[in-house]
């Protein structure tokens, strides 16, 4: 059986990248081993994706190469 993580609490970070605005950022939260969840900034209360630590590395990887 799957649990979806109590995110409540989380403390989240944005990119280093962001330019500081309110647009278009990402955001993510560490503590959770095997996963990445995932937000959009400009709606924190919001729903967050929760992405595997594989598929985040691969995204983090291509997103880079381009």
């Amino acid at each position: 059986m799957s649990r979806i993580p109590d995110l409540s609490t989380t403390a989240w970070r944005k990119s280093s990248y962001s330019d500081g605005g309110a647009n278009n950022c990402l955001e993510v939260a560490d503590g959770f081993p095997g996963l990445v969840p995932v937000r959009d900034s400009k709606a924190p209360a919001g729903p967050a994706l929760l992405v595997s630590a594989p598929a985040w590395t691969d995204f983090v990887t291509f997103v880079a190469g381009l």
